[in-house]
């Protein structure tokens, strides 16, 4: 079975992240893979381990993408790709990642492919239903379990809070939601094999795309984090007197009543 995950690097938003002239800077900033692509990635590794096969990690972004790659392969995926953009684009979208993304997997030899459900930055959701759609293959969405039986998949998804049973076929796209498992540590020999593993690096050209055919169609007007939190404030005096009072506040300064 030929599995591929489609992978993004981004901010670790466990650290601390400087915006400056409406922008995120990068200068000093930590990168990760995407938490809820590390779902996919150990779920493409668990199908591999069952069904056979291989499994191929994909990335748009840049040379310093190539450490969440090799991250990656670490965990036990068999082969990378890096599709470097730095030279080519300067502002990209939703649109310009799954139509570079399409234009490379359009020539590949796939069952299955898995992506996050959301990546943490920017949280759109859109990547892989485009993808999905731009390769005319069914796909469903925040998968929480996923079952293959020859070319038959059965698929729960989260939705709200409860639980959708799914079945399909096979080739498919599905994007990964946490509950779907635990993604596993890197280990000290799987460090060491992801270094003679290949990975490949590609360029725009390579996928006879040019820079028309991947211009965003949205346009991020400004970034800024949110207000910090004002300290709180602690009721005294007797039950019905707090009452009276949260009830005030409530009505004059939240402006919830």
């Amino acid at each position: 079975m030929n599995i591929f995950v489609l992978m993004k690097k981004t901010f670790d938003t466990e650290e601390k992240i400087q915006v400056n002239g409406g922008a995120i800077e990068e200068e000093g900033a930590e990168f990760i893979i995407n938490p809820y692509d590390e779902y996919a990635i150990e779920e493409a590794i668990k199908i591999r381990d069952e069904h056979g096969g291989e499994v191929t990690v994909v990335t748009v972004g840049d040379e310093d993408s190539e450490q969440q790659l090799r991250t990656a392969l670490a965990m036990g995926a068999d082969k990378a790709v890096l599709i470097n953009t730095e030279d080519d684009v300067e502002d990209g979208d939703q649109f310009t990642t799954a139509t570079i993304l399409e234009a490379y997997l359009k020539d590949q030899d796939y069952d299955l492919i898995l992506a996050g459900n959301v990546a943490i930055d920017q949280a759109s959701g859109q990547v892989g239903p485009r993808v999905a759609d731009k390769l005319d293959i069914p796909y469903v969405t925040t998968i929480t379990a996923i079952t293959i039986d020859g070319e038959e998949v059965h698929i729960d998804r989260d939705v709200e809070g409860d639980v959708e049973k799914v079945r399909t076929s096979l080739p498919l796209l599905v994007t990964c939601q946490q509950g779907l498992n635990e993604p596993r540590y890197p280990s000290l020999p799987g460090i060491m094999k992801a270094k003679k593993k290949p990975l490949e690096e590609l360029e725009i050209d390579d996928l006879d795309l040019d820079e028309d055919d991947i211009e965003a169609k949205t346009e991020t007007t400004d970034v800024f984090l949110p207000p910090e939190k004002e300290a709180g404030k602690v009721l005294e005096g007797e039950i019905d007197e707090q009452v009276s009072e949260l009830v005030s506040l409530l009505r004059t300064e939240a402006k919830v009543l």
